[in-house]
């Protein structure tokens, strides 16, 4: 049996589950573009343990949404997360972000799945999955433009979802491409995964874990002087 608390705050989208052996108890989750997720993250956290009618020490690991996603968001998600496994000795989880969202779409096997993540401009996060969610191209910061994902726009149809899919759909307005703009992180993929991770016991090192930032590709620097 696995007690699993799920923490999903890389995005506007606060949400939090409580799931038993991958079945979901309770779920709360607030998609606001405030970014509520300071406010609501804990409040969430003893509402969902509180109707499931359970105690902290019940849990037996906390998953988190590990990113890419908003560095804020990811950090708020992940030092909750660090905080009640260190306080209840209970193993860590991490959960691609990516592949979360690209779980919540079901498709043939001569399709693939592209999750992109609204970065700034015409910037997005972006992983490609096939039909049983195998990663076939690693996750990509990236500017998207007319050349962008060529080598599956001309061998599979696509289905592009989550918030960076509007700016794709402006390039690419053809039948070959299915997009799924409203599809955000939540806890509510993330159980299933989670538990398979703790019955694999893939576990992160608690002190040491980092989201997955992609820091270096937001960082802005000056224009040198002429």
């Amino acid at each position: 049996m696995g007690i699993l608390l799920n923490l999903e705050t890389s995005s506007t989208n606060c949400s939090v589950c409580v799931a038993k052996d991958g079945e979901i108890l309770v779920i709360r989750e607030l998609n606001s573009a405030n970014y509520s997720h300071a406010e609501k993250l804990h409040i969430f956290i003893e509402e969902v343990m509180q109707e499931a009618s359970l105690k902290m020490e019940d849990l037996e690991a906390v998953a988190v949404s590990k990113g890419p996603g908003s560095y804020t968001g990811l950090r708020i998600g992940v030092s909750a997360a660090k905080g009640l496994c260190y306080a209840l000795g209970i193993p860590l989880i991490s959960i691609s972000t990516l592949k979360s969202m690209a779980s919540q779409v079901k498709i043939q096997d001569n399709e693939v799945l592209i999750p992109v993540l609204d970065a700034r401009r015409m910037e997005v996060y972006s992983s490609v999955f096939d039909a049983e969610l195998n990663e076939v191209r690693e996750t990509k910061a990236e500017i998207i433009d007319e050349h962008s994902f060529q080598e599956y726009i001309n061998t599979k149809h696509i289905h592009f979802l989550g918030s960076g899919a509007e700016k794709i759909k402006e390039l690419f307005p053809l039948e070959s491409i299915t997009y799924h703009c409203e599809v955000v992180p939540s806890a509510k993929e993330m159980a299933s995964i989670s538990s398979d991770k703790f019955n694999e016991s893939d576990f992160e090192d608690v002190a040491y874990f980092e989201p997955y930032y992609l820091k270096d590709f937001v960082m802005q620097t000056k224009k040198a002087k002429a």
